[in-house]
C-alpha cells in the first residue's frame, strides 16, 4: 500500500480537499496583484517642468505659461526634461501678439539656452490621482529608480525562494506559509505608508519575500493533500486563480487611482489569509517523512472524519503508515539541501533543464508583463487583455498535457511564445496594434508554459527536497 492509498481511504477527493485546496487557492488572486502591482503605482504621468518661480501667472493660463517656459520637441509635444533658461515673452500667446525671431528659435532651437527641470515638475494626473513616479520625481535623470524599484521586488522574490524553500523543508510547509501571509500583509502595509523610495523598496523586498513563501508552501500543499490523478485538473484551477487575480487587479486599480490606497487594497486581505493559515493541516506525508508518525495519523484522521469516513480513518495506524512510507522514509536518511539536485547525473540533467525552462519563461512572461505603459494602449484596457488570454491558453494546455503529455506541451508553449516574440521586434514601433496582439499571443504561450512548469516539476521530484526544487530554478 502507498500513501496514495492512504489518502484515497480517508476521501482523495472529498469535501477536506475540497475546502482545502479552494481556501489555498484564493490567496493566489491577490499574489497577482501584487506581482504587476508596478503597472500601475509606477505608471509615468505625462509630464514638463514646473514654470520659473519668478514667472508672474497672474494674467497668464497654464497653456500659455506651458508655452513660455518649455520648448517643444520634434512631435510638437512639450519637453519632458529641459526648460528654457527664461521665459521666452516674444513665443506667441492666445492674444495673436507675438515678437520677433523664427519659429525654430522659438522652439527651442540652437540659439536658446535650456536647463534642467531645477524647479521640478509638474503631471498631467487626469488618469490617476498619485503615482510613485509623481510622488518622488522619479522621471528624467531619475526615471531609472523606477525600474530599480521593480529589481528590488523581483530580488524579494529570488531571496525568499531561497529562504523559504530551505525553511519548509525543514520546518514544515504550514507554519511557513502562515508567516508569509502575515510578512505580506505588514510589508505591504509598510509600503502603502512609506515617507520616501528607498523606504517603499525596502517594504517591498519583503513583499517579494513574502510572494515566494506563500506561493512555494502553497502549491506543496494543494499537491500533497491530493491523488496524482487530479493534480493536473487542480493546478489548472489554482493557475486561473491567477489569472483571475490580474483581471481583479485592473478592476481594483481602475476604482482606486491613488497608488498608496491601492497597495493598501491588495495588502489587507493578506490579515485575513492569515488567519485562515491556521485551519490548514500540514502535509501528513512532510510530517511521515520527518519522523513525525503519530501527527501524520491525526491528521489523517481527521480528514477522514471531515470527508464522512471516520471508520476507514480510525483503522489507520501508524505501522500502516510507515509501511506506505518506507521506500520514501528509506531515501531519507540525514539531511538534504541544494546540492542534492545536482548529485546524481540523471538529478544534475533534469535540474538544469527545468532551470532553463524556468528562466526563459519566467524572463519573457514578465517582461511582457510588468511594463504595459510600452504598448501605447489604455493600460487599465491591456491589463484585461493580458490577463484574459490566459484562459483559453490553459484550457488548451490542460488538455495537452492530458493527451500528450507534460514535455511535448512545455515545449510547444515556449516554441510559440518565442516564436512570436521575435517576430514582434521585427515590427515598427508605431504598429502599436500588430505589436499588442503579438504579445498578447505570446503572453498567453508564456501562461501555459508556467502552468506545465509548475506541474511537471513538482512531479519530477520527491517530497523531501521539493522545495529545494522550486527555489533553484526560481
Amino acid at each position: 500500500m502507498a500513501f496514495g492509498d492512504l489518502l484515497e481511504q480517508v476521501g482523495g477527493t472529498g469535501r477536506f480537499q475540497i475546502v482545502h485546496v479552494t481556501l489555498l487557492s484564493i490567496p493566489v488572486l491577490m499574489m497577482a496583484s501584487h506581482n504587476l502591482l508596478q503597472n500601475f503605482v509606477a505608471a509615468v504621468p505625462p509630464h514638463f517642468c514646473s514654470a520659473h518661480t519668478n514667472l508672474s501667472r497672474a494674467r497668464l493660463s497654464a497653456e500659455e505659461s506651458l508655452l513660455l517656459t518649455v520648448p517643444l520637441d520634434q512631435k510638437g509635444n512639450p519637453e519632458r526634461c529641459q526648460r528654457y533658461v527664461a521665459p521666452q515673452w516674444y513665443l506667441p500667446t492666445d492674444n495673436g501678439t507675438s515678437g520677433s525671431g523664427d519659429n525654430d528659435t522659438a522652439h527651442g532651437g540652437s540659439d536658446v539656452d535650456l536647463q534642467g527641470c531645477t524647479d521640478g515638475w509638474s503631471y498631467n494626473m487626469t488618469e490617476m490621482t498619485s503615482t510613485i513616479i509623481s510622488e518622488w520625481d522619479l522621471v528624467c535623470d531619475q526615471r531609472s529608480l523606477k525600474q530599480m524599484g521593480q529589481t528590488i521586488y523581483m530580488g524579494g522574490v529570488l531571496v525568499g525562494a531561497l529562504f523559504f524553500g530551505s525553511m519548509s523543508d525543514r520546518y514544515g510547509r504550514r507554519i511557513l506559509l502562515i508567516l508569509s501571509n502575515l510578512l505580506m500583509a505588514v510589508a505591504g502595509t509598510c509600503a502603502a505608508f512609506a515617507s520616501s523610495f528607498p523606504l517603499y523598496c525596502v517594504f517591498r523586498f519583503g513583499c517579494g519575500m513574502a510572494l515566494s513563501g506563500t506561493g512555494l508552501n502553497t502549491f506543496s500543499l494543494i499537491v500533497e493533500w491530493i491523488p496524482t490523478r487530479i493534480r493536473t485538473v487542480v493546478g489548472t484551477i489554482t493557475g486561473y486563480c491567477y489569472t483571475l487575480g490580474q483581471l481583479l487587479l485592473a478592476l481594483v486599480a481602475y476604482f482606486i487611482r491613488d497608488w498608496r490606497w491601492l497597495t493598501l487594497a491588495v495588502s489587507l486581505p493578506y490579515y485575513v489569509f492569515f488567519l485562515i493559515a491556521w485551519w490548514f493541516h500540514e502535509s501528513s506525508r512532510w510530517l511521515a517523512l520527518n519522523n513525525k508518525p503519530e501527527q501524520a495519523i491525526k491528521n489523517l484522521k481527521s480528514v477522514a472524519k471531515f470527508n464522512g469516513r471516520h471508520e476507514e480513518g480510525e483503522k489507520l495506524t501508524v505501522d500502516m503508515l510507515q509501511e506506505s512510507m518506507k521506500k520514501e522514509m528509506s531515501s531519507v536518511q540525514g539531511s538534504y539541501s541544494v546540492l542534492d539536485l545536482f548529485r546524481t547525473p540523471t538529478m544534475r540533467k533534469m535540474t538544469v533543464c527545468l532551470s532553463a525552462v524556468w528562466l526563459s519563461t519566467s524572463f519573457a512572461y514578465y517582461g511582457l508583463s510588468m511594463d504595459l505603459q510600452k504598448f501605447g494602449v489604455d493600460i487599465y484596457l491591456i491589463q484585461v487583455i493580458f490577463g484574459a488570454v490566459d484562459i483559453p491558453a490553459k484550457v488548451i494546455v490542460t488538455v495537452s498535457m492530458s493527451l500528450i503529455g507534460r514535455r511535448p506541451s512545455q515545449m510547444g508553449a515556449l516554441i510559440i511564445a518565442g516564436i512570436t516574440i521575435l517576430i514582434n521586434l521585427l515590427v515598427p514601433y508605431d504598429k502599436q496594434m500588430a505589436r499588442t496582439c503579438l504579445a498578447v499571443m505570446g503572453k498567453g504561450c508564456l501562461a501555459a508554459s508556467f502552468n506545465c512548469c509548475y506541474l511537471y516539476s513538482g512531479e519530477l521530484y520527491p517530497t523531501i527536497i521539493r522545495h529545494h526544487r522550486t527555489q533553484t530554478p526560481t
